[in-house]
């Protein structure tokens, strides 16, 4: 949708026009799944699609909200944005950012008007909702003439999901929406949240996204309960290591000296898991600045195994589409991406083999599942800003 005809939506929806327009990016993350609320690092990328907000003074008491995939306009008095609305509705997302800054002592002067479009698939894993918190928090930065900057935008949107949406995430998606820079990706250490923006030169290659089309929930409590897990292995780990702070300090040499302690087989798990995919994302960036890009590719494939086999969370949608892109010569890399239970699949695809591979993947995955997947050629964009 053009900018254009997000202004006459505006317009229709409230019978004035908007004052100004910000947009925020989804994200892929390249490698490094399920590390970022262990501590560990990460290594994200802004896509060229995202989340647009457009607002308006309305001169009233209320805050007015609508999404252009929803016929209702939610309406919360600016007394009332700091109680989360009940059950699961969306406006609880953009609405936590807003609470944010009324507690911590800046008032909305008056009602707004809020319209949010977004061209995110929902539900595939590429970070929809940290897009539309990371909007919400800039937007209302910019609005109320403040200085806070891009990490504190991430900071407020992982807060907001935290308190509004009741999910425990890491911040790794709301820092790549809000940090995000064309043709870089972030190498993200989030428990500093000291980060570096990592060109990706990909000659002749091309970032390829699967969407499955079988949602993942990361609200189902399958993503907490590995939360849960993690620090389960933490707690006993720390019985003979009093001093760790999170499973990502460990390498893989001194968690095999002390991984018995975790006498929990499924904590054990996960603990590998996130312990291996730490040294595998150090790994990455490493063969990705030295122009290596088949040992990234393995990199991505053998993080997909992990998350298969030590994190279970990817099933039969992302296996199927992993496993079939292996299978395709010119594909370097595949692996799932996001917080699993079904999204998407990221891939390393030369350009002359996307036609086969979309084809050959697209046909498995359909004949397996009954579906039928999406595939884009995925952009790196920047991060938040305002438009208009």
């Amino acid at each position: 949708m053009e900018i254009k005809e997000l202004k006459e939506a505006f317009a229709q929806a409230y019978g004035h026009e908007a004052d100004r327009i910000y947009f925020s990016p989804g994200r892929v993350n390249l490698i490094g799944e399920h590390t970022d609320y262990n501590g560990g690092y990460v290594f994200p990328c802004a896509l060229s699609f995202g989340t647009y907000l457009l607002l308006g003074r309305n001169g009233g008491k209320t805050m007015r909200f609508k999404s252009l995939n929803m016929p209702e306009i939610v309406e919360v008095g600016l007394d009332d944005l700091t109680t989360p609305l009940p059950g699961k509705s969306w406006v609880n997302y953009p609405m936590g950012c807003m609470a944010w800054y009324v507690r911590h002592g800046h008032q909305f002067d008056q009602g707004l008007d809020i319209l949010i479009w977004g061209n995110v698939p929902a539900g595939a894993g590429l970070s929809s909702s940290a897009a539309l918190e990371v909007v919400a928090a800039f937007a209302a930065n910019d609005y109320l003439g403040l200085n806070y900057n891009h990490t504190d935008f991430a900071k407020i949107g992982q807060l907001a999901e935290h308190e509004f949406a009741g999910v425990n995430c890491g911040i790794m998606d709301q820092f790549a929406s809000s940090w995000g820079k064309k043709d870089h990706a972030i190498h993200l250490n989030c428990d500093t949240l000291e980060f570096e923006h990592v060109p990706v030169k990909l000659d002749g290659i091309k970032v390829v996204i699967a969407n499955t089309h079988s949602p993942h929930h990361l609200d189902s409590g399958a993503y907490n309960d590995r939360v849960a897990q993690c620090q389960t292995a933490l707690e006993q780990l720390r019985t003979v290591r009093p001093a760790l702070k999170n499973l990502a300090e460990l390498t893989e040499a001194e968690f095999e000296q002390i991984e018995g302690a975790i006498t929990d087989p499924t904590a054990h798990k996960r603990a590998r898991h996130v312990v291996g995919e730490v040294q595998r994302t150090a790994d990455a960036v490493r063969a990705l600045k030295a122009g290596d890009i088949e040992t990234f590719g393995k990199l991505m494939n053998a993080s997909h195994v992990s998350l298969r086999d030590d994190y279970e969370v990817t099933g039969l949608h992302l296996d199927t589409l992993a496993e079939e892109a292996w299978k395709i010569e010119g594909v370097l890399g595949s692996r799932m991406t996001g917080g699993g239970f079904g999204g998407c699949t990221v891939s390393l695809v030369r350009e002359e083999a996307i036609p086969a591979f979309i084809e050959q993947v697209g046909k498995a995955y359909k004949e397996k599942t009954g579906i039928e997947a999406d595939f884009y050629i995925a952009e790196i964009g920047d991060g938040a800003r305002r438009i208009e």
